[in-house]
């Protein structure tokens, strides 16, 4: 069974730390935003533009909350809107990052690639290797949404030059990991996560660390190196079991049953698989239960 593409839905949170002066009631409704108090958000966008119809940071903020509520026509008017009067390649990136996002999250998916394009133009005029990369990793998971992955693993690679440290590397090494893995290319796939397992092992965070373990105890059972497998996964689920990480032991657990299954360890396969069904039901968390449910079926 494949593993299940996770996908940042390319929505992007955005933090601008402008140097310009903005407008008093954007600033309104970028903190509404941030508070998850849509309607304050939009009447203070509307305040802005009552006064200023260009104000790009009225326009984005009110984009973002039509977005967020699922008003998705009406938020890529008001991208392109912004897209339209921003004059900097700066803001022309974020601009059309954004339209690019709601083109995606609306499945029009060529439109999309049009608009992340723009983005790379711009941020590279920009000097921005920050967005560069986000341009690139956005056009790579809208290729992967129409299932073109040799395109993908292109985009991603690219983003993976611009890596600026440890996080970045290890996140671009994952989803090249999985990439290659939905390619039936798991050697390779096998590869970039041990890359990605070592990164997050000195730079992720906690819950980083874990999930790329337990992605890297996956991929070694795919790949028949058992061993390998199970040290890293009686590892992870002796790290989570003690710094409270329930979800990852539970994870790491049905994961490790599988590699037990696959070596003929029947009966250590259903205590574990029955442990992580325990996880499930005492952190009432019905997701994972049916995920425990879906990976393991027809395990016995």
């Amino acid at each position: 069974m494949k593993l299940q593409v996770t996908l940042s839905s390319i929505v992007i949170a955005l933090f601008f730390n402008n140097v310009y002066a903005i407008s008093p009631e954007a600033t309104a409704c970028k903190l509404a935003f941030d508070k998850g108090n849509a309607t304050t958000a939009l009447e203070q966008a509307s305040k802005a533009l009552n006064s200023n119809k260009n104000d790009t940071d009225a326009l984005i903020c009110q984009g973002r909350t039509l977005a967020a509520t699922g008003d998705l026509t009406s938020a890529l008017a008001s991208f392109k809107r912004a897209d339209a009067q921003s004059t900097s390649a700066f803001d022309k990136t974020i601009s059309t990052l954004l339209v690019g996002n709601t083109y995606a999250t609306l499945k029009q998916y060529d439109e999309a690639i049009g608009s992340y394009q723009q983005t790379l133009l711009k941020a590279k005029e920009a000097g921005n290797a920050a967005f560069e990369r986000l341009g690139h990793n956005a056009i790579a998971e809208v290729y992967v949404e129409k299932n073109q992955l040799a395109q993908a693993l292109a985009e991603y690679m690219l983003g993976n030059k611009l890596a600026a440290n440890d996080n970045e590397r290890a996140e671009s090494f994952e989803k090249i990991a999985l990439t290659y893995h939905n390619m039936n290319q798991n050697d390779l796939a096998l590869e970039y996560q041990v890359k990605a397992y070592l990164m997050n092992e000195t730079a992720g965070t906690l819950d980083q660390y874990a999930h790329s373990s337990i992605e890297l105890g996956r991929y070694y059972a795919i790949e028949k190196k058992y061993a390998s497998a199970e040290n890293v996964l009686n590892k992870i689920i002796k790290f989570a079991k003690e710094q409270g990480g329930a979800y990852f032991e539970a994870q790491g657990s049905y994961v490790l049953a599988k590699v037990k299954a696959a070596n003929g360890d029947v009966s250590a396969a259903k205590l574990l698989v029955e442990h992580a069904k325990m996880i499930a039901k005492n952190t009432n968390d019905k997701l994972l239960d049916e995920e425990i449910d879906q990976e393991t079926k027809n395990l016995f």
